[in-house]
């Protein structure tokens, strides 16, 4: 049902004359995110340009009850970004100032539709940089990044988006403004600010954040070493680790990711059955001797050819075609999906096993991407929706990869959130008691179930539906937050 013409005026005196979308044309733009999977046309797309824009735009959708879906840059891969029926999207992509930079103490404050590069892009000539660095951080923003506590091929020694959030200001799902952390480490008080980041736009809208840069180290030195199979990479991966060694990067392609990755961006990577990426930084001394170290194991667990990139350019090359290596399955396939599931480094040789058994009994294929340091695996599954059945094979194959993520003792995701694809997947790594935990936080930002109200949650429940007797109170979040 379209919004009464009442509302649309009410929305657009929000914002300017371009930023209030309601043509079915315009639209569908935004009917998808990076999962094109699912779709759904939004009534009406809002574009504010400030958080107080926001707060207007929320406070409408709050007393109307209508539902509302924040979106960054809509590069997310887990369907976060979708609209719901009957209810608006609000696009922060105009919302792109970096409003504060503070080299001194390494700060910074931006707006929420910052995209993640222009960020390092700002501090580079000071000999800094921001750590978090997705496949997709020339396109996604801020924003996104928090929403989903994005990670990248750095995360294994720097961390992930939650590491280098410092402060938030946030619209809750009632028009209120709050903050949540500092400048500063360790705010006393609840940790509104981790509960937060990674909640996927359930709680409210990001406006402003605050983030941690970090100082370029003195030397930074990439590897590549070329194995038979994958589990003679993943067994230098262990050995990497177990050694006491924290690289800043440790990433693995297997044959098939490998060739696509060299038909979209011509890397010169050596043709093998497992491809290690590894990156060390530090001062030059310990780099160069560190890096020596990592050769050897590499050597021991059956690398043949070694080699370390002798220039910037080489080097930048090697990560061209790792972070190419999503999109470059279009050019085997119409079609892929990929997924994001996290095992035990332990457990990487069994794994990548099972899900070549998995990919032979159903047919399809599987290019294996992934962080081998911290065990987050990205199984890009390619196929043809043209030919009838293949979409739905793919899809329970990349739901068997994710059941077997769980019986290895890992998660489902780790970093590209649940969403809405892996939503069911929720209730097979948690007990009912724990789901309804994680809603009654919800419900204490979000009462009325207006902010992102389908992702994340297998059925996300009505405040008050639980069983038992508990009976939530929403929350006086401004004046904690204000305070914590």
């Amino acid at each position: 049902m379209p919004l009464a013409p009442g509302l649309v005026e009410e929305f657009r005196s929000t914002t300017d004359a371009q930023g209030c979308i309601t043509s079915p044309v315009e639209l569908t733009t935004y009917d998808a995110d990076g999962l094109t999977n699912f779709r759904a046309t939004p009534l009406a797309v809002l574009l504010p340009r400030t958080a107080e824009e926001v707060q207007a735009i929320v406070r409408i959708c709050h007393r109307e009850k209508i539902p509302f879906v924040a979106r960054g840059s809509g590069t997310g891969l887990s369907g976060g970004a979708l609209p719901v029926a009957n209810g608006i999207v609000i696009g922060l992509s105009r919302m792109k100032r970096i409003l504060e930079v503070d080299l001194p103490n390494a700060r910074m404050v931006v707006e929420p539709g910052v995209i993640n590069l222009d960020i390092t892009g700002r501090v580079s000539a000071d000999g800094f940089f921001y750590a978090p660095d997705p496949s997709s951080q020339s396109v996604c923003s801020i924003g996104g990044n928090v929403a989903e506590n994005s990670g990248g091929a750095h995360c294994l020694k720097y961390g992930f988006t939650t590491t280098h959030v410092l402060g938030l200001e946030v619209v809750l799902p009632d028009g209120t403004l709050v903050h949540f952390g500092s400048k500063t480490l360790d705010a006393p008080g609840y940790d509104l600010m981790g509960v937060f980041v990674g909640s996927e736009g359930t709680l409210g809208v990001v406006t402003k954040v605050t983030l941690r840069i970090v100082k370029r180290p003195e030397a930074i030195q990439t590897l590549l070493a070329a194995f038979p199979t994958p589990n003679e990479a993943g067994a230098a991966v262990s050995g990497i680790i177990a050694a006491g060694m924290l690289p800043a990067a440790i990433e693995m392609m297997d044959r098939l990711a490998i060739e696509t990755a060299e038909l979209a961006v011509h890397a010169n990577y050596p043709m093998c059955g497992g491809l290690l990426l590894v990156e060390l930084d530090g001062p030059v001394e310990e780099v160069d001797a560190l890096m020596a170290q990592v050769a050897a194991t590499c050597r021991e667990n059956g690398a043949g050819e070694i080699r370390v990139a002798q220039t910037e350019t080489e080097r930048a090359l090697v990560w061209k075609g790792r972070k190419a290596a999503f999109a470059s399955i279009g050019r085997i396939a119409p079609n892929y999906l990929v997924q994001d599931g996290v095992i035990p480094r332990t457990a990487l040789p069994r794994v990548l096993d099972e899900i070549a058994r998995m990919a032979a009994e159903s047919g399809l294929r599987v290019a294996n991407v992934f962080h081998a340091g911290d065990g987050n695996l990205h199984p890009l599954v390619p196929y043809d929706a043209s030919i009838p059945g293949q979409e739905k094979a793919a899809e329970k194959l990349s739901e068997d990869i994710l059941q077997l993520c769980i019986d290895a003792g890992g998660s489902i995701t780790g970093e590209h959130g649940v969403g809405i694809e892996k939503k069911h997947m929720m209730s097979k790594m948690y007990a009912e008691p724990d789901l309804e935990t994680m809603q009654r936080v919800r419900c204490a930002f979000d009462p009325f179930n207006l902010s992102n109200p389908t992702k994340l949650f297998p059925r996300p429940r009505m405040c008050g539906e639980t069983a038992g007797e508990y009976k939530p109170h929403p929350v006086e979040l401004a004046g904690l937050a204000e305070r914590y």
